[in-house]
């Protein structure tokens, strides 16, 4: 064997999601061939890619089939997390993606959703921070079990920075962090956008592959203070199937295609979209309708990343600080890092193929 025989077998093995072979990707690293044994990285567009295994299966069968029959192949994975910011941005530049989590109207389980990606980019092998973006009802400190801590100080190039939490490997900064709880944010619009502006610009969130923004519901001040401050990689729009949800998604949806935006949209993912009991792990019981987040993500040509059920589970996690991609429910773990993965992809596949987001300039 030779390494070119093998990269040309591996060239017929293709990237599931961007459409070419792994070599005219510049994904095969480090050949190395010692009589009928071959080894060599594949560096993947995301460490929290779901796509190794088919990957590994065919680069195994391409050098097998092409090459050498008897050969033992290794492949190792590495992976260089795809981004399309800019060089040299003067906010948050160690952060490779920034993933806005949208929805038109409250109480569709956004932070339910935002939590769970995060972590589940995080067990991917992905550094994930997560920033909690609702002032008036941030949820984050319950959901991730760190209620009345507060986060430190730390001087960082002669300037006094704010260190995120972490939990569960994941970074966390929360308005609810820094307040009493008990006591309500009571602000008027600019006080709350300063704030948020302090959250990207003032907190040390370092290297991360992706950095997960739970929006607070709607279409507001908030939303066009974060555009403005910092380019964001794209949107997941929450909604749950019933119409008057689906409605207000709809809004969220319009507000990011307007010109002066144009933020992408990574894709949609249904929240409670069925029952499931415990006792009857089969069964289906569609509450708030079917699948209507599935036929929106088809009205509007947008990706469909998953259905998330309604599972005691994910309630019973989310109250006690242990959401559910840590959690030990198999239904609810699966449907989460399902959504996780395809929402991977689909971020993969927008970085190869639209242009890099720009700030958004509005009065």
């Amino acid at each position: 064997m030779t390494q070119q025989q093998v990269l040309d077998a591996l060239k017929n093995v293709q990237e599931p999601d961007l459409g070419q072979d792994i070599v005219t990707l510049n994904m095969v690293k480090d050949i190395e061939i010692e009589e009928d044994k071959v080894s060599f990285t594949v560096v993947l567009t995301t460490p929290a890619c779901p796509m190794k295994d088919m990957i590994r299966n065919a680069c195994v069968n391409a050098v097998q089939i092409l090459v050498n029959k008897q050969a033992q192949v290794t492949v190792n994975f590495t992976s260089n997390t795809s981004s399309q910011r800019a060089a040299n941005q003067q906010v948050l530049p160690k952060v490779k993606n920034i993933i806005a989590v949208v929805s038109g109207k409250g109480g569709v389980g956004k932070s339910t959703v935002s939590s769970n990606l995060a972590l589940a980019l995080s067990q991917g092998g992905a550094k994930v921070g997560l920033m909690d973006a609702d002032i008036y009802g941030p949820s984050i400190p319950i959901m991730f079990g760190v209620r009345g801590e507060r986060p430190l100080m730390r001087d960082i190039n002669g300037k006094g920075m704010i260190q995120p939490l972490e939990k569960y490997g994941i970074k966390l900064m929360s308005i609810g962090l820094l307040v009493d709880d008990k006591n309500a944010v009571v602000w008027r619009g600019p006080m709350a956008s300063s704030a948020i502006k302090q959250f990207i610009t003032d907190v040390f969130w370092d290297e991360l592959d992706y950095l997960v923004i739970d929006m607070p519901p709607g279409t507001g001040d908030i939303h066009l203070t974060i555009l403005q401050t910092v380019p964001v990689t794209g949107v997941v729009v929450v909604t749950t199937p019933q119409d008057v949800a689906l409605a207000d998604a709809k809004k969220g949806i319009a507000m990011f295609g307007q010109a002066q935006i144009k933020v992408p949209i990574i894709g949609l993912v249904e929240n409670m979209s069925y029952f499931t009991p415990a006792e009857l792990p089969e069964n289906k019981y569609y509450i708030f309708g079917k699948e209507g987040g599935k036929r929106l993500a088809e009205e509007y040509d947008l990706p469909f990343l998953g259905q998330i059920p309604i599972v005691e589970s994910i309630r019973e996690g989310g109250d006690k600080g242990v959401p559910a991609a840590v959690g030990e429910n198999e239904i609810a773990r699966k449907a989460i890092f399902d959504f996780a993965g395809n929402a991977v992809r689909q971020i993969a596949i927008r970085n190869a193929s639209v242009a890099p987001t720009r700030k958004v300039e509005v009065v």
